[in-house]
């Protein structure tokens, strides 16, 4: 295929895990282009609010119980080491990504939602994460913004938030310094074998490469559905709120175990308010746009849980698509009966992880073992 673009690595989404994957290999002199058919970073790696998890997130806990919780576990030394590189990706990627590492504390209104706290905690501390169990006087002593109808908590020290404007596109700039070619405005049209390498169709033209990263996000199930594979992951409309600023008060990423709540307060003192609740799908051309319903209950468990923010006022609220899975778990590594298309999907918290999941399929595109055991995260699993 004279007429085609020729690359080693063709990676397809660019988002965080797209640019992150492609800066780890070009900084190893690996020839990559990457491919996003709007620009980068305008779908959920920048729409999210930035929250850097490290826990099993409470609602699933609860919901789904404690024999999914012990499945999602293995997760956790991953979310670890993604936040020890958030740790040091300023200086590497020579930006300031308003990394803020400062603990997440969730808190407990009942003392039935505490005994839930408990026990994930304890599921927590037996996969490595350090959680400390708050009573309420340590709670007024450590979070003291929250308020006194909480009965107390868990503090996870290893949390805290960055800023999602800003992380692709550092990873993004850092991979073009490396060599790597970034193409915006290229729509995947289709994605074929040919022989030892794979070509894809595209609204600039053919790419024939070596090896393919679906980095796709939401969209990574029909992108993977093209060479046959079908992937369980669907996208899920949620809504973020932020505030004016605010003169500094809220220290923690904070989580509520009664109802959907993450809250946190950026550098500019601005309280940006999620916890997933959903938007909508709009019915005129099937984008998501903000549900008010959604709206007001966030606002309303935010205010319960950290009073200080009554007088505050609201200035924007949008909409975002995040990719998920029934269980939760990422989706890493070369996909089964498809040699050299690597898996890059890590659902519901892949800001978090975005680091360490790009590190991980960098090193299996070229070849190396990661030195993490990738078995749960395997596409086998779906396999009929």
């Amino acid at each position: 295929m004279a007429d085609a673009m020729q690359t080693e690595v063709l990676i397809i989404g660019g988002g965080l895990a797209g640019c992150a994957t492609a800066y780890y290999l070009a900084r190893e002199g690996v020839e990559v282009t990457l491919i996003e058919r709007f620009d980068l970073n305008t779908q959920a790696s920048g729409c999210n609010s930035g929250s850097l998890h490290a826990q099993i997130p409470h609602e699933p806990f609860v919901d789904l119980g404690e024999d999914w919780a012990r499945t999602f576990a293995p997760t956790l030394p991953l979310m670890l080491e993604s936040i020890r590189l958030w740790r040091g990706l300023e200086s590497e990627l020579a930006c300031d990504l308003e990394v803020s590492l400062r603990g997440g504390i969730l808190v407990a209104e009942t003392e039935a939602q505490m005994r839930g706290v408990e026990r994930k905690a304890a599921l927590e501390r037996a996969h490595g994460l350090e959680v400390e169990i708050l009573s309420r006087d340590d709670l007024r002593r450590v979070a003291p913004y929250v308020s006194d109808r909480m009965v107390g908590g868990a503090l996870c020290p290893a949390e805290g938030k960055a800023n999602p404007l800003k992380a692709a596109p550092a990873f993004a700039a850092a991979a073009r310094r490396q060599g790597a070619r970034i193409l915006c405005g290229r729509a995947l049209a289709s994605l074929a074998a040919d022989g030892d390498h794979y070509v894809a169709e595209t609204s600039g033209g053919p790419i024939r490469a070596r090896r393919v990263v679906n980095c796709g996000g939401a969209e990574a199930g029909p992108i993977s559905a093209l060479l046959g594979l079908p992937l369980p992951i669907e996208g899920h409309p949620i809504q973020v709120n932020v505030t004016e600023p605010m003169a500094p008060f809220v220290e923690h990423l904070v989580y509520f175990a009664g109802e959907k709540l993450t809250l946190k307060q950026a550098g500019n003192g601005s309280l940006l308010i999620g916890g997933g609740w959903p938007a909508r799908w709009s019915a005129r051309d099937g984008r998501a746009v903000v549900d008010p319903d959604s709206l007001r209950a966030n606002l309303r468990v935010a205010q319960t849980v950290v009073p200080g923010l009554a007088s505050v006022r609201l200035i924007r609220v949008w909409p975002a698509v995040v990719n998920g899975t029934a269980d939760w778990k990422p989706i890493l590594g070369e996909a089964p009966g498809l040699p050299g298309f690597f898996l890059n999907i890590f659902p519901w918290m892949g800001f978090s992880a975005g680091p360490i999941a790009a590190r991980i399929t960098a090193e299996l595109v070229m070849g190396r073992k990661p030195g993490w055991d990738l078995a749960p995260f395997s596409a086998l699993r779906y396999a009929a």
